[in-house]
């Protein structure tokens, strides 16, 4: 039995298409097909059942699949292991996060995380769709927000945080300050785009509940980095997680709107697939990273923030972060 074999089957269930596996591999989708008939030879049952549109596990397929990935876990734990120093981390591990998060924090936070294990060798995918970690090509990713499904497990990194109403100060000179939330209709805000869909209805709570407001605004992207810079330039009010604002806020370059009002609640998690996935960096990572979420949302207070009423004041507060 080739191990390469057994990667690809495995890839392949993931994806389910022999063609994305070989376009993830480099190989040819022919080449993908003779790998997993050579698999099925070597174990004398038939793993896939194909067709000219569709490719699905067989009931032998499905029932091998978990001990062929854990076999291939506990290779590459193995390999990790060897040469290793004490407390050093080797190996190759996929992070997938926010991209705002990714390109402002998440960047210069691994690049400490590699001094401490220069052995370790990370793939950072960045972007605004949340990865699936059972079929996308990572080990763990970062999400912002609740996490109903319960077939993966989550790491709380910030699991009080939320999102705040901001803008830049030439905005509000421009425009007048936001006294209440029916206010936001009157106003340019700066919204983005997941899945397709614009986001226009931002949500808040209201002591019973949850209240929708509808917003609209002239400018529209499908990066949260983007919408940011456009907030920063004065282009109109965003409503973001605290942790890809709070360095704007604490520079003046943008202003929290009613910090009265509590936004959204955003937690923030590292989540990977399951218990058998939990490869032996993900704990130390999970520690560091908490560590550096806390200490960034919680540092010096924002300057400045406008109240309901308008006005310009000191915040008493740390950032919108339950404790």
């Amino acid at each position: 039995m080739r191990l390469e074999d057994l990667r690809l089957f495995v890839r392949s269930a993931a994806l389910g298409s022999f063609s994305a596996a070989a376009r993830e591999c480099g190989l040819l989708p022919g080449q993908v097909s003779t790998a997993i008939r050579r698999l099925e030879r070597a174990l004398s049952v038939r793993l896939f059942a194909r067709s000219t549109r569709s490719l699905r596990l067989t009931i032998e397929g499905e029932q091998y699949l978990p001990c062929a990935h854990q076999a291939l876990l506990n290779l590459q734990e193995g390999l990790d292991r060897l040469g290793a120093e004490p407390g050093q981390l080797r190996g190759t591990l996929q992070l997938s996060a926010p991209s705002d998060l990714g390109r402002s924090l998440l960047v210069p936070w691994l690049n400490e995380f590699r001094q401490i294990h220069p052995q370790l060798e990370l793939r950072l995918h960045l972007s605004d769709l949340v990865a699936d970690v059972f079929r996308d090509p990572v080990d763990v990713a970062i999400r912002y927000g609740r996490l109903p499904d319960a077939s993966y497990l989550a790491m709380p990194l910030l699991p009080g945080h939320r999102r705040v109403l901001v803008a830049s100060p030439d905005y509000l000179r421009r425009r007048g300050p936001l006294r209440e939330l029916t206010d936001l209709s009157q106003h340019d805000c700066l919204c983005f785009t997941l899945g397709g869909r614009v986001h226009d209805l931002w949500h808040f709570p209201d002591g019973t509940g949850t209240k929708a407001v509808a917003v609209q605004g002239p400018l529209v992207s499908n990066d949260a980095e983007v919408v940011r810079r456009w907030a920063v330039a004065g282009q109109g009010i965003t409503y973001r997680a605290w942790l890809d604002v709070c360095s704007d806020v604490r520079a003046g370059r943008l202003l929290q709107l009613l910090p009265e009002q509590p936004g959204e609640l955003m937690p923030l998690h590292l989540v990977y697939p399951h218990r058998e996935h939990h490869l032996p960096v993900i704990a130390p990572l999970h520690a560091f990273l908490a560590e550096r979420c806390q200490r960034h949302a919680a540092g010096p207070a924002a300057t400045t923030a406008v109240s309901k009423g308008g006005t310009v004041r000191s915040p008493r507060f740390l950032g919108p972060i339950e404790r």
